[in-house]
């Protein structure tokens, strides 16, 4: 005789509640069957009683009592069902941290799925009827999860599928209708896609504030690249203008001790010379002396008579009293020696710590660029001067060129570090000198000023002026001859001087630069000759 396991297929041994074979099955007065635990927990948490697959009502909740048949039949084709199992499929043990199957009854294995409809998680035996089982198939599998019960809203029983936009909760069916009746409400779906939506906008933002924040550790890094640079160029400099100055003073004390010891030796030959004379006279005096004595001695009349005379004669000797050794004024030496040291000093310390002194060493070599000059211009074969004349030539519109405003940049371009240059203005009587980034407007009438890409500074009618909004008056020696311009690009400074006084004229700080710089030129009109004097790159005068 066939058994139960060879007649029947799976799904009719399967609760429809629990979606498992039957545990304890029971039928209602319609026929259908159910565990008895699954029918009674149903039974107990809705106000209605009523059969959940047929949706029949029981005014009177129905007695409810195991089917022997059905369960002997349940009990046999588990046993059939476990034994194919065991023989085809050996199933990986749940680990600790792992979610394990919520229907196994012993040795719990790892859940391969959870449903979202039975918030239960299953192995790969227990999930077969989702496989296979039509109403089973809607369901809606996701990769294993702890905690299903989350999932469940905790007021009805019912799962969480609606999202409450109003108080931003996920809700069940019958939360719709109570507590958040007259709220918006949304699909899971919806509200997860609009989230997602976010988070992947919220995403871009934080990858852009990454991204801003490692440009930034760049800039920083390469800040403190050139301030080693700085560091080392300056240490160079500094013990090149110390070992002159320690070189200096080394020489001033040779030169010192020469004058000393040559002062010394004057005085000692000197002294030798009155020293030998003296000697000389000594010997002569002494030679007088002993023919004296001699002579004083003699009785003979005659003898002392004839030769007194002669003896009585006083030698020729010097008058020594009136004669000194020169003793040279060594203090005086010393002291018109540590002057004029002083002097040497002050002046190499002074040129040591002249701030455009420092600043020349970045000086560069410009030249203008003819094709960005204004039709009127007239530059110099050697691209160092510019001056306006009164005829336009008839040059090729292209984009590099100024349309008006007697503008001209020079060929080089910056985009680092420091540059430095002098240009000429003696004789002039109006100018424009500065920076220039790469993108300004080069046609039409524009405004000279930061905003627009220029950091510039003008003088007319004799008076000087940044090109600011607004413009700041500059109080600058009326003779100006001849202006410095500096740039510091990572610094955003760009400075201005008076190159024969050596002062600041101006400085623009804070700037941002975040494209190519160039050199701008602006010789203004003629003025009808009276402003015909070009302006003239020159050359920098450095000495270290």
């Amino acid at each position: 005789m066939a058994s139960a396991s060879s007649l029947l297929s799976e799904e009719q041994f399967l609760c429809s509640i629990c979606l498992d074979v039957f545990t304890d099955p029971i039928a209602t007065p319609c026929g259908h069957n159910y565990c008895k635990a699954c029918i009674t927990h149903y039974w107990d948490t809705n106000d209605v009683c009523q059969c959940p697959l047929c949706n029949k009502r029981f005014f009177k909740r129905p007695e409810i009592f195991v089917n022997t048949l059905i369960s002997e039949m349940v009990d046999q084709f588990r046993k059939s069902k476990q034994m194919k199992t065991t023989s085809n499929t050996i199933q990986e043990a749940a680990k600790p941290d792992e979610v394990c199957c919520d229907i196994c009854s012993e040795n719990k294995l790892k859940a391969v799925k959870s449903c979202l409809a039975c918030l239960t998680s299953y192995c790969e035996t227990h999930l077969e009827p989702h496989q296979r089982v039509t109403a089973f198939k809607r369901h809606k599998l996701i990769d294993p999860v702890k905690n299903l019960e989350d999932l469940m809203c905790k007021e009805h029983d019912r799962p969480l599928e609606l999202f409450c936009k109003t108080d931003s909760i996920c809700v069940c069916q019958f939360c719709t209708k109570s507590d958040h009746k007259l709220h918006q409400i949304v699909s899971l779906k919806e509200e997860y896609d609009e989230k997602k939506a976010e988070l992947g906008k919220t995403e871009a933002e934080v990858q852009q504030m990454i991204q801003e924040r490692q440009e930034k550790i760049q800039e920083v890094k390469h800040s403190v690249d050139l301030s080693k640079k700085d560091a080392d160029r300056e240490m160079a400099d500094s013990v090149q203008v110390f070992t002159a100055l320690v070189s200096c003073i080394e020489r001033s004390q040779a030169e010192l001790i020469n004058v000393i010891e040559e002062k010394q030796k004057t005085t000692e030959k000197q002294a030798e010379g009155f020293i030998k004379e003296l000697e000389e006279e000594i010997t002569e005096l002494k030679k007088r002396s002993s023919e004296l004595k001699k002579l004083s001695h003699t009785e003979d009349h005659l003898h002392l008579l004839q030769n007194l005379t002669s003896i009585n004669t006083p030698p020729h000797t010097k008058d020594w009293k009136k004669v000194n050794v020169h003793r040279s004024s060594y203090v005086e030496i010393v002291s018109t020696a540590v002057a004029q040291l002083e002097k040497t000093l002050s002046q190499k310390m002074k040129k040591m710590g002249d701030a455009l002194t420092r600043i020349q060493q970045y000086a560069v070599d410009v030249t203008l660029d003819p094709d960005t000059a204004q039709c009127e211009l007239i530059l110099s074969e050697d691209g160092k001067q510019v001056s306006h004349g009164d005829v336009k030539k008839n040059l090729p519109d292209n984009k590099e060129r100024f349309s008006e405003r007697f503008s001209v940049l020079g060929k080089q371009s910056f985009s680092s570090g420091r540059f430095y240059y002098e240009i000429q203005v003696k004789g002039k009587t109006a100018w424009y000198l500065g920076v220039a980034r790469e993108s300004i407007t080069r046609k039409g009438s524009i405004a000279f000023i930061p905003n627009n890409g220029y950091w510039a500074i003008s003088y007319n009618e004799k008076q000087y002026n940044t090109l600011a909004n607004p413009p700041v008056i500059l109080t600058v020696r009326e003779n100006l001859q001849k202006v410095g311009v500096f740039v510091d690009y990572e610094e955003g400074l760009v400075s201005f001087y008076d190159v024969e006084t050596r002062v600041l004229i101006y400085s623009f700080t804070g700037c941002t630069f975040t494209e190519k710089l160039y050199p701008y030129f602006n010789p203004h009109s003629n003025q009808s000759g009276k402003n015909s004097v070009p302006l003239t790159i020159s050359p920098v005068n450095y000495t270290n």
